[in-house]
């Protein structure tokens, strides 16, 4: 672990949390049984002393004082499990819910009133007292609004630079948006969190949380504690970190981030970042519904000290705050920042940045941002972030950083990896004798669902790759994946490279002996190389006739442990993820933590390095186990271990599991899970547990009233629920969970009930608001909504998106549903406004189409108003109503050519307003429904409507850039590239035919020479090639009377006949009424006549009349391409 290097005594407390090894949560839990999720009053702890090992060594060493008293807290806080004992892995438990009496009692005292549960101050004190007792800080909250805990300079300024900071803190968190009135149960505008800062990483910053968790009251080993993927960033601040999401029974109660950069600024040393929200943790705690009843101190509730201010500020945030004075208040304090800039005060600067940032946030609750004005106000925030942290480190490091450093990994670094070098070197030589298992265990803290399968992925490719570089036989390799490890095994690896013989060059003859024969220097030192004698050298000269001297080498091969050894930490450090991240001073980089790494053939470890730990023969299980870390024996008790801890390292077999037991826990209430679950919500699922038991819950039935996408998002996104529904497709009121490992069942039941009752209140409340009025009366408050400065608000663009669906209606051939378009095209932003889709963003359209219906509206206009979204991601369906194609490609075409001309197109890096998504919606639409339309002329259309003038150039710039979205999207489709460009050069203008002339073209080119198109394709290139570079007047005609040849007369005809078909078939515009096969068959008919005619006529002649005649008529046959294909963009013309 790197060190710490303090400059003052004072700064020496951080010593007691980074001397703090893994602690097993065994200890936390000694103490007599405890109703889960229960907290036991405060008492006097028995005398406790535990031995505890530093994470990065082996010595084991009395806790320091505060470690100490860290422990007694724990001991004094612990519970006994009170667990299920789940099915083999293989065939997951179904643990059914309890009553709900008894899920009640499960949440408060026995008394009934949550009275033994803390109150909000004590949990406040147990937290600090819980951290300060590991060696943190307890700092205080900040004296101006904060969105949260990060944006106290405590963290967001204090993980900067290399000073060691660790700092517990509770901070009152304001975000205007959440305003409620103090009416939903669930969401306040004022929110406290207890954030904690550990600088730097301590290696087991997951277990000093769990421990937390127990100082609360919580029994960590009855309930479901899950890490589940959260990847923080504020862009606002120009920072970013990973992490997860922490859910206790399917609740999120924490946030848990390793800070990455903070102000534009890469963290000299990564810092853990633990921030728990509160009311939600004391609401499950003490068994309340409501946050006003959360019980605050003795005689007190939450609701009595702040449902006034609640309701106040959120009338104030929502209603009453003006937005012309918070426009300018954020003027006001960016101009103030700057000027604290120009005075090299960054802490004033900072608060001043903190205001603007508030104000930003009271101007987005009364719905006064637009997609562009927000992009605008972050940009503007994030570089004064980005001065702000580069003038705080500066002033730091003037100081002399007065905390001490954290020290970066040099000769530290020496010392594992030496150790591990010796150890390999001695563990080869007792090695395998004979082939064995091999297996490869690379542990970390949670991985993402994506990154299990991507590691998987990259190790089933790379690792026989390397053992067949390495010359190491054996009989196959498996790889498997769990949220914290990825194993590979290696079935009969042999016990020693296979010897091989080579003949190796050397220097030239000449070279190699002087003039009496004897070796020079460089024959001898290529020898000594090559461990071969003088004697053994041949002379043989290469394919050019220069002699060289060469030796057979024969490589005996080393132990498989001693090259694998050698090797393993390159393959380690080889995988790569979407997102990675670094987290201590070692400068490895992975998808989250390393923790552990195993490395066994037979029962030999490999003792290699890699981020900073070293290989063994250790392994770790499910967290809760009565020994989290056990010894593996050999490779081949590996799987039995995991298999006996409960632990299904198999991905596929845990899927199957899942849905086995989850299919099993429907039916056994009558209903069924849709096939559409076992994609990827079962894929996600399955790679967010490793030993998975199923668990059944249940919901009010009187939910059922709120629709059913409403609901179905709730369970399947934000909870990864597999909904339930009745054989007739109808929703019944349960649900499935998958827990990790064994757990108390009621008690985890009983907590995702409380969870999903939660949502399901918000979206209720959400759903009864936006009822109170029509659809159309949300409408005009979008007009508080900036969509761009220059094109005004989503109102505004609502009204050019309908102003202009007749016109485009006409031009796609949907005369007919123009009036339906329209109406549609009135309403299809207006759900944008509903509190529904403000929470839940992914339902607009979806939201609206179930208003417009619920109120009456024609069941095609409500369609229309769904699709006018689609498609909203990759994979998604697509519009198929006339009216519904219309209103999505006016839409999308109106933002298109508005921000072309307002911001200009993206450029490679950077897309701020999702232009090419929308560009490439707008065609699959058109392409999926075979709708014909020239791009240039609805381009024009739009441009007509935009409130700034709209140039040729840049409605051309919007057409270049839409026809390279169609090129990828043809060329995504399997068509080849240079088949989409030889389309798009003649056809381009119009998508859909496009795409059908591109799928055929290349039909054509796969038939090869058997088919037409190769033998026109010759035929074609001799008069193309001829007139190229040529000048041809292109006011001559063709004047048959200037034939001198038979062959000239037979293939001027043969053109007319063929120009005669294709007339009028070519129009990109109109949509062509001829095919890639029909003008192969027109045109086949040129093949014969061509060839006769460069066999008999001279085109190049001395009358220039004649040649300037035939050159005409070349220049005629070579046109047939022309609104149908380029030929010269194909291979082989």
């Amino acid at each position: 672990m790197s060190g710490v290097h303090c400059s003052h005594s004072s700064s020496m407390r951080f010593s007691s949390l980074q001397s703090l090894g893994r602690l097993s949560l065994r200890a936390l839990r000694r103490a007599p049984a405890a109703t889960p999720l229960q907290a036991t009053a405060p008492r006097a702890a028995a005398p406790c002393s535990t031995s505890i090992s530093s994470f990065a060594g082996s010595s084991s060493s009395k806790l320091p004082a505060a470690a100490a008293r860290r422990s007694q807290l724990a001991c004094a806080s612990s519970h006994a499990r009170a667990v299920a004992v789940a099915a083999a892995a293989a065939s997951p438990a179904v643990l059914e819910p309890a009553a709900q009496q008894q899920a009640a009692a499960v949440s408060v005292s026995s008394n009934g009133n949550g009275s033994a549960a803390p109150s909000f101050q004590e949990a406040i004190k147990r937290l600090q007292d819980y951290w300060a007792s590991v060696g943190c800080i307890v700092w205080l909250p900040h004296n101006t609004e904060v969105g949260a805990g990060t944006m106290n300079p405590a963290t967001f300024l204090r993980v900067l630079g290399p000073e060691p900071w660790n700092v517990c803190y509770a901070e009152p968190s304001i975000r205007p948006d959440d305003s409620r009135y103090g009416d939903n149960p669930n969401r306040v505008q004022r929110h406290t969190q207890f954030q904690v800062i550990l600088k730097p990483d301590p290696g087991n910053a997951q277990e000093l949380y769990l421990g937390s968790l127990e100082a609360l009251g919580i029994d960590t080993s009855a309930h479901d504690v899950r890490f589940v993927e959260d990847n923080w960033e504020s862009p606002v601040l120009g920072a970013w970190g990973l992490g997860w999401e922490v859910w206790l029974d399917g609740m999120e109660v924490t946030q848990f981030t390793y800070f990455q950069q903070a102000g534009g600024k890469v963290l000299d040393a990564p810092a853990v970042e633990i921030t728990y929200g509160l009311e939600r943790i004391l609401m499950s705690l003490q068994g309340v519904k409501h946050f006003k009843d959360i019980r605050y101190c003795e005689g007190v509730t939450y609701g009595e000290l702040f449902l006034q201010n609640e309701y106040e500020m959120s009338c104030y945030n929502l209603d009453e705050a003006d937005v012309a004075d918070q426009r300018q208040r954020f003027a006001l304090c960016e101009a103030e920042a700057r000027r604290m800039l120009e005075k090299r005060l960054p802490v004033p600067a900072y608060d001043m940045l903190l205001k603007c940032s508030h104000a930003f946030n009271v101007l987005d609750a009364r719905g006064a941002v637009g997609v562009t004005e927000r992009a605008d106000c972050f940009a503007r925030m994030r570089a004064l972030a980005r001065e702000v942290t580069g003038l705080w480190m500066a002033r730091r490091e003037e100081l002399g950083h007065p905390l001490g450093t954290v020290s970066s990994s040099t000769d530290e670094d020496a010392a594992p990896a030496a150790a591990a070098a010796g150890k390999a070197a001695a563990a080869a030589a007792a090695g395998p004798s004979s082939p064995e298992l091999f297996v490869l265990e690379v542990g970390s803290e949670e991985l993402p669902p994506d990154d299990v399968l991507a590691g998987m992925a990259q190790l089933r490719e790379r690792l026989p790759a390397l053992l067949a570089k390495l010359r190491l036989s054996h009989a196959g390799v498996e790889v498997h994946g769990t949220p914290r490890r990825l194993t590979a095994l290696v079935r009969d690896l042999a016990p020693a490279q296979t010897a091989q013989e080579s003949k190796v060059r050397g220097p030239p003859a000449k070279a190699a002996f002087d003039a009496s024969g004897a070796p020079t220097k460089a024959l001898q030192g290529f020898c000594k190389k090559a461990g071969a004698d003088i004697g053994s050298v041949t002379v043989e000269a290469d394919a050019k006739g220069v002699e060289y001297c060469f030796v057979e080498v024969k490589d005996a091969g080393r132990s498989a442990v001693e090259v694998l050894s050698a090797e393993l930490p390159a393959l380690v450090g080889s995988l790569s993820f979407k997102k990675s991240m670094r987290w201590n001073a070692f400068g490895a980089a992975y998808s989250r933590p390393l923790r552990w790494l195993l490395a066994l053939h037979g029962d030999t470890p490999l003792d290699f390095s890699y981020g900073g730990l070293s290989a063994g023969d250790a392994t770790r299980v499910l967290r809760n186990a009565a020994q989290p870390e056990l010894q593996v024996p050999s490779a081949s008790a590996y799987l039995s271990l995991l298999q006996q801890q409960g632990i299904q390292l198999d991905f596929e077999a845990r899927k199957a599991a899942i849905w086995q037991g989850a299919a099993a826990a429907a039916a056994e209430v009558g209903g069924t899970i849709p096939a559409s679950a076992s994609g990827d919500l079962l894929d996600e699922v399955a790679n967010l547990v490793e030993s998975p038991t199923v668990i059944r819950g249940g919901f009010d039935p009187a939910f059922l009233e709120l629709p059913e996408d409403v609901l179905v998002m709730v369970m399947r996104k934000h909870q990864r629920y597999f909904p339930v529904f009745s054989a007739d497709g109808k929703l019944l009121p349960a649900f499935i969970t998958v827990a990790n490992g064994p757990v108390d069942p009621a008690a985890v039941a009983a907590g995702n009930e409380a969870v999903l009752r939660a949502r399901f209140e918000d979206a209720a409340f959400f759903y009864r608001e936006d009822l109170k009025q029509q659809l159309a009366d949300f409408r005009p408050k979008l007009k508080g909504t900036l969509f761009q400065k220059d094109l005004g608000t989503i109102f505004d663009k609502s009204v050019r998106v309908e102003a202009l669906c007749p016109a485009l209606a006409a031009a796609m051939g949907f005369a007919a549903a123009a009036d339906t378009a329209v109406a549609a095209a009135a309403l299809c932003k207006a759900d944008l406004a509903t509190y529904t889709v403000t929470e839940m963003t992914a339902l607009a359209g979806t939201m609206g189409r179930h208003y417009a219906q619920v109120q009456g509206l024609p069941e095609d206009v409500s369609t229309a108003i769904f699709e006018a979204v689609l498609p909203r991601q990759a994979g998604d369906i697509l519009p198929a109503s006339p009216a519904g194609i219309v209103v999505a490609v006016a839409d999308r075409l109106d933002s298109l050519v508005g921000l072309v001309a307002a911001v200009g197109a993206p450029s490679a890096t950077a897309d701020p307003y999702g232009l090419r998504r929308a560009a490439y919606g707008m065609l699959q639409a058109l392409v999926s429904n075979n709708v014909s339309l020239s791009l240039r002329s609805a381009v024009a259309l739009a441009a007509a409507q935009q409130p700034l003038p709209v140039r040729a150039a840049q409605q051309e710039a919007v057409v270049d850039f839409v026809s390279r979205r169609l090129e990828q999207l043809l060329v995504d489709s399997g068509v080849s590239a240079e088949a989409v460009r030889a389309v798009l050069a003649e056809r381009g203008d119009n998508p859909a035919l496009a795409a059908s002339t591109a799928s055929q073209l290349q039909a054509a080119l796969d038939a090869g020479d058997s088919g037409p198109l190769c033998s026109i394709m010759t035929a074609l290139s001799r008069p193309t090639r001829i007139v190229r570079g040529k000048t041809v007047d292109v006011s001559v005609s063709v004047n048959p009377a200037l034939f001198e040849n038979a062959e000239e007369k037979q293939l001027h005809a043969a053109y007319q006949a063929v120009a005669q078909q294709l007339q009028g078939s070519s129009s990109s515009s109109s949509g062509g009424s001829l095919d890639v096969s029909g003008w192969l068959a027109a045109v086949q008919a040129l093949v014969a006549p061509i060839d006769a005619f460069f066999e008999k006529v001279f085109v190049m002649c001395d009358d220039e009349k004649v040649r300037a005649n035939r050159l005409a008529l070349l220049r005629d046959v070579a046109g047939v391409t022309k609104g149908f294909v380029d030929l010269s963009q194909l291979p082989g013309f």
